[in-house]
């Protein structure tokens, strides 16, 4: 069997002939997936260092991603004239492309970055976005629009490149909640995703999406609209069992052992301890679990820990 062969199956409860993984960023040519972005506008030249093709600039103070420092979209007198990314140039498809030539037998996932909700704050400004959605709806619209119509130019080309899975990035929880309340969050997203989603697997492709904090609340919404794979860092926000009991079996589970505590700061015996529980909790006789390796020094992980993670999943298999 494949490896992409295999993640097809563990996805859609197939009977896998053995658990996939997903090595995110280190150890890939080990991996039963690869993600590969979309490629950047020929002709963007840009003006500092970290700006994006959306305009706003990426700062960084240590190791980690970093945040946007700039608001494109500061005022909303700035809108009707602000002019997005051209989501169906040519060359953006090319890496997906090469990656699928390249890789024939391995499952590809084609990424589109920062994502939704997400950028749309980038280009308006967290705090202001929160606020406009009570006191500037339409411009809002217009924004979200704007931003998931980008999006939907991308899946195309991912489809005709020959990706296997389109991943959001879309970060929607706090520690303990939402960052909106979940009825608006079904009333203003849930429509766009839903579209995006079926637009997805009218192409032949699966779902993967991604979102930290806690998202609990809205697991049933995004398997309902049919999201194929769901990737929870922070796994202990919910529980495992808890989750496991919950909606294993109904959706297929990318997962860590949690970013925020086990994975960081645990011994190696309860790194393989964690993973027999989301083993045992996620995965079912049919699939529905992929595990996800990440090298994370950037927030603390030690090269110990890194290689006790790889130990554990390989182990379960």
């Amino acid at each position: 069997m494949t490896s992409r062969e295999r993640v097809k199956r563990a996805i859609h409860f197939k009977n896998p002939d053995k658990m996939p993984i997903y090595y995110f960023n280190k150890d890939i040519e080990l991996s039963d997936i690869i993600a590969v972005s979309y490629g950047g506008a020929s002709s963007f030249i840009p003006t500092e260092p970290g700006q994006t093709e959306w305009g706003f600039t990426w700062e960084r103070v240590d190791d980690t991603m970093g945040q946007p420092k700039t608001c494109p979209i500061s005022d909303w007198s700035l809108l009707d004239s602000f002019v997005p990314p051209d989501g169906t140039l040519p060359e953006r498809f090319v890496p997906i492309a090469n990656a699928r030539k390249q890789n024939p037998d391995i499952y590809l996932i084609a990424g589109m970055g920062i994502t939704g909700f997400n950028l749309v704050t980038f280009l308006r400004g967290f705090e202001d976005s929160l606020m406009d959605f009570y006191e500037e709806p339409e411009k809002m619209d217009q924004l979200c629009d704007m931003v998931f119509s980008f999006e939907e130019d991308l899946i195309r080309g991912f489809a005709k490149a020959g990706a296997d899975a389109v991943a959001f990035y879309d970060d929607w929880g706090t520690q303990n909640s939402l960052m909106i309340s979940p009825n608006q969050w079904r009333e203003l997203f849930l429509p766009r995703y839903k579209r995006q989603f079926d637009l997805i697997h009218e192409l032949g492709m699966d779902v993967f999406f991604h979102s930290c904090g806690y998202v609990y609340d809205i697991i049933p919404d995004l398997i309902d609209i049919g999201a194929d794979m769901l990737n929870l860092n922070q796994l202990d926000l919910f529980g495992v069992e808890r989750i496991g009991k919950d909606f294993a079996g109904k959706v297929c589970f990318v997962c860590p052992v949690d970013h925020q505590t086990t994975a960081i700061r645990g011994t190696r015996e309860e790194i393989f301890d964690y993973v027999h529980r989301m083993k045992n909790s996620l995965d079912t006789e049919k699939g529905g679990f992929i595990a996800n390796i990440e090298e994370y020094s950037s927030v603390g992980m030690s090269n110990e820990n890194y290689r006790a993670l790889c130990d554990a999943f390989e182990s379960v298999r």
